[in-house]
């Protein structure tokens, strides 16, 4: 877990907020007793989550596809090509939806933008080392020279999230 007590704080927020607004028919799924407090969302989501990353086409038809989602200081971030689809989108269309759905038992929805991250710039060292953690023991020391010369990463700014687990506490 990465997050600071702040982020903990603010993720809880969105989440409280966006249940606040939810319609009836989200909140006879997600009872209060199967919504995870922020803290537990940022357990569960250690490592990489797979996520189905939906963005919009020039004429607003949605594309989905999968990307490798780690969560990190409260957020979701995620990496593409910069050629991709999926970035020409975002560069025009900035407002994504993302889900985690590894299982029936476990359900993280979140609606935002995807905001730029440069791996590179000192701001960002955290998430760098943080990618790091997660792939190098995956694909190699080797993995960090990618890093520098392929993909660009994005977070999700969330303004609006969905936590649900079966087993919630």
């Amino acid at each position: 877990m990465h997050e600071s007590r702040a982020d903990i704080e603010a993720l809880q927020q969105v989440l409280d907020k966006s249940y606040a607004g939810a319609g009836a028919h989200l909140l006879s799924i997600h009872t209060p007793e199967r919504r995870l407090p922020a803290d537990q969302v940022a357990e569960r989501l250690s490592g990489m989550c797979l996520l189905a990353l939906a963005t919009a086409t020039a004429d607003g038809r949605p594309l989905v596809g999968p990307v490798d989602g780690v969560f990190y200081r409260g957020a979701f971030h995620f990496g593409s090509s910069g050629d991709s689809v999926r970035f020409r989108h975002i560069r025009a269309r900035p407002h994504v939806s993302a889900t985690h759905l590894p299982g029936e038992e476990l359900a993280v929805t979140v609606h935002g933008l995807a905001i730029p991250v440069d791996v590179r710039a000192a701001a960002n060292a955290g998430f760098r080392q943080a990618l790091l953690e997660v792939y190098v023991p995956r694909y190699g020391e080797e993995w960090e020279q990618f890093l520098d010369s392929g993909p660009l990463y994005a977070r999700i700014d969330a303004e609006r999230m969905f936590a649900f687990a079966i087993t919630a506490a």
